[in-house]
């Protein structure tokens, strides 16, 4: 039986200008993938991640979640279906201060047009040990709390595809471990696809599906030379 692809790229660049250029490399993931992409800064991949997240449009090239051209759509049904099928971790939480944590969590079902499930989002708040802050406002959370609320709130609509910007680059070796638990376990949990993008190279043993993304800074990465699948 020939395994679902959740996430497929072909073909995609994107212009900045005239003289920035980013050559991006074709991506299969399969359903309950985690994929990690590494790459150090200048090698494209905050472009390539927001090419996936349907935020940027790329120039030219083709981007496909669970079977959707995403660029095809228009932009508002291309929002509201990012909201549905896509969980996003960025390093800026984005998190809505004048709101509760239960608050935020809810608005991410609203948002995206569909029921809101408080019971849900109270398992989430218990699994991920931020119950004790469900009607707390966001500002008054530590930073690893709110890095908890992101998670839950990315896997709140049990989207198809996860995808994390850099969830691990100031935290230390025993809070990486912890992290990335968690962002495996909910994901599991939730049926999605992970994608990772990072230049954090401790993860690289946490996954057996790597892309890795070449050239030095403030270069551009090329087919052939980079986007490379690597195996243990």
């Amino acid at each position: 039986m020939k395994e679902e692809v959740v996430l497929s790229l072909r073909n995609a660049v994107h212009r900045y200008d005239v003289n920035t250029e980013v050559i991006l490399p074709d991506l299969a993931v399969k359903k309950g993938e985690h994929r990690l992409i590494l790459g150090q800064s200048g090698t494209g991949k905050s472009t390539l991640l927001h090419i996936l997240a349907g935020i940027l449009k790329p120039t030219e090239g083709m981007l496909e979640i669970s079977g959707t051209d995403l660029y095809a759509m228009k932009e508002v049904d291309r929002d509201e279906f990012r909201g549905r099928h896509i969980g996003l971790i960025f390093q800026q939480m984005h998190l809505i201060d004048s709101i509760s944590v239960m608050e935020n969590l809810l608005l991410a079902a609203m948002m995206a047009g569909i029921e809101q499930d408080k019971d849900r989002a109270e398992k989430l708040c218990r699994h991920l040990d931020i119950w004790e802050k469900r009607h707390s406002l966001p500002e008054t959370l530590s930073q690893g709390q709110k890095q908890r609320v992101s998670i839950a709130r990315a896997v709140m609509n049990r989207p198809s595809l996860i995808l994390a910007d850099e969830p691990t680059s100031s935290l230390d070796d025993v809070r990486t471990e912890q992290v990335i638990a968690m962002l495996t376990e909910q994901a599991a949990e939730a049926g999605a696809t992970l994608v990772i993008s990072t230049h954090d190279r401790r993860l690289m043993n946490h996954f057996e599906h790597r892309t890795l993304l070449g050239g030095k800074p403030g270069q551009d990465s090329k087919p052939g030379q980079d986007g490379k699948e690597v195996h243990p």
